[in-house]
């Protein structure tokens, strides 16, 4: 069965971003709407870690009401990091299978089209060996959630030995598994880092050829769109602000425009230009490319020490107004006389023919 709520009809791809949760599970709509975005993506749990968080029904229906009331998705949980279905170790297979399984059931209940996840990493024992053991640890998940939500492959990015960086392991993963509530979920950054050209068309089209021929271009459903730190065939997982990166606008322009990425929900997983995360000037790219419209004026990206210090104050300034909202205001001391002058102030390549490493 495919998941209703991701059936609307639109003239392009619905375009939003990761947000946050924080607080309570509804609040996310709150971000969403406050950036202008058309569909999102949250984390059911927090992403580095096993134990989860119990919603409350009440922030449940909230969210759902939220959802209905804005026209925000289809949205999608992304699970947690930890997830590794191509391990040698039991307890850690079984954590993933049970965290990938509260998500879907969290995803049902709040209404969004699916859980979106990577699938791990084989350390070494190979793809051919790990497949028949991912594809039954995906059956489990399915089988123990509810049918209304899907099962979304992310492609990797090619890093030591991550699986499905290819578009022919998530292929052979979906056909060992043979269920339609398996997707899959394209993100730009990965698949350039993995080999796959998006910036040059011929390259691009030849990548296509094959995503269809060993994926089927109607189970795209979900696309992270990110641009990258790094260059075509790194291996490396950087992401990087629409226009900044090395795929471009030119390449961003190209995904966009295929007919496959047409029905998919767009979601920004970028560090934001003023080092924040998503933000409203990347969703104004993205919207003005999909709309064939004038884009927005592009800050020139500065050196990366001077972005690696505005992030720094980008996350203080974000952790002083989480505090200020979680603790009262306290009434202001009487001033005092200035203290003596002079004292201290404080202050995994697989040699496909499209892809190149």
């Amino acid at each position: 069965m495919s998941p209703a709520k991701t059936s609307q009809a639109t003239d392009g791809p619905r375009i939003g971003a990761h947000v946050s949760t924080a607080g309570h599970i509804d609040v996310a709509l709150d971000h969403a709407k406050e950036l202008g975005a058309e569909a999102m993506q949250i984390f059911g749990a927090a992403p580095q870690m096993w134990r989860r968080k119990t919603h409350p029904e009440p922030d449940i229906a909230a969210f759902r009401e939220k959802a209905a009331a804005q026209g925000v998705g289809p949205n999608f949980i992304h699970g947690v990091y930890l997830t590794n279905l191509a391990t040698a170790d039991s307890e850690h297979l079984q954590k993933g299978i049970d965290s990938l399984t509260a998500d879907m059931r969290l995803a049902s209940a709040l209404g969004v089209a699916g859980v979106i996840f990577h699938v791990g990493s084989h350390k070494g024992m190979g793809f051919d060996h790990s497949l028949p053991q991912i594809a039954k640890a995906m059956r489990q998940v399915l089988d123990d959630s509810p049918d209304d939500v899907w099962l979304c492959i992310e492609n990797n990015a090619g890093t030591g030995d991550s699986v499905c960086s290819s578009f022919d392991e998530i292929g052979r993963v979906m056909e060992a598994i043979g269920s339609d509530r398996v997707k899959v979920c394209f993100d730009t950054c990965h698949a350039f880092s993995a080999g796959y050209d998006l910036t040059e068309i011929e390259g691009f089209e030849l990548a296509m050829t094959e995503f269809d021929k060993e994926i089927g271009a109607a189970n795209l459903v979900a696309v992270h769109a990110n641009d990258s730190k790094t260059a075509l065939g790194s291996g490396r997982d950087r992401h990087e602000n629409i226009g900044w990166g090395t795929i471009g606008i030119t390449g961003m322009r190209h995904v966009i425009a295929h007919p496959a990425f047409r029905n998919a929900t767009w979601m920004l997983e970028v560090p934001g230009f003023e080092g924040g995360g998503p933000d409203q000037l990347n969703l104004k790219i993205l919207r003005a490319l999909r709309d064939g419209k004038r884009l927005p004026r592009i800050p020139k990206a500065p050196p990366p020490e001077e972005r690696k210090s505005a992030r720094g104050k980008s996350a203080k300034k974000s952790s002083a107004k989480a505090a200020a909202k979680a603790k009262p205001a306290k009434a202001k001391k009487p001033a005092t006389k200035a203290k003596k002058k002079g004292a201290q102030r404080s202050t995994s390549q697989t040699g496909s023919r499209t892809r190149k490493g």
